[in-house]
């Protein structure tokens, strides 16, 4: 593998490991304004877990190739103004808020499919993009079907 095929992946997992760690806070957020009745509330934990599954498996990778793992999410990123906008709505208007997730998981989703155009993404780096970009379409249709 040459320098640059290592530095592409690195970048292209790195990068989505930002979205995913503010789609982990995101869920997080959704489990703590969710009323302890509320049925969507072990779905968010579920939700939340697997992200941060992820984050983990994407920052081992990382480290094996040779990188260093972000650990923070992109702040500024339309993901989490996606999850923000939940927050504030949850409570008061449940519709807007699940389209706020979906939109997050659109985010996600066309992170990742960017990351997978690159053919120097290849081997490991790819699979876990697949499995993260499965996640995100997973995410979508579970906002769909509930909005």
């Amino acid at each position: 593998m040459t320098n640059q095929t290592l530095h592409t992946e690195i970048d292209a997992l790195n990068d989505v490991t930002k979205v995913l760690i503010d789609s982990k806070k995101g869920y997080e957020k959704c489990c703590e304004l969710a009323d302890d009745g509320y049925a969507l509330r072990a779905q968010f934990q579920q939700r939340a877990n697997e992200r941060g599954d992820l984050v983990n498996r994407f920052q081992h990778h990382v480290r094996t190739l040779g990188g260093e793992p972000e650990t923070d999410g992109g702040a500024l990123g339309s993901l989490h103004r996606g999850f923000t906008q939940f927050v504030s709505l949850f409570r008061d208007d449940e519709k807007a808020a699940l389209e706020a997730v979906d939109d997050g998981e659109e985010h996600l989703a066309e992170t990742i499919e960017d990351k997978l155009e690159k053919s120097e993404v290849q081997g490991q780096a790819r699979a876990l993009l697949q499995d993260a970009l499965r996640s995100a379409r997973e995410g979508e249709a579970f906002a769909d079907q509930l909005s």
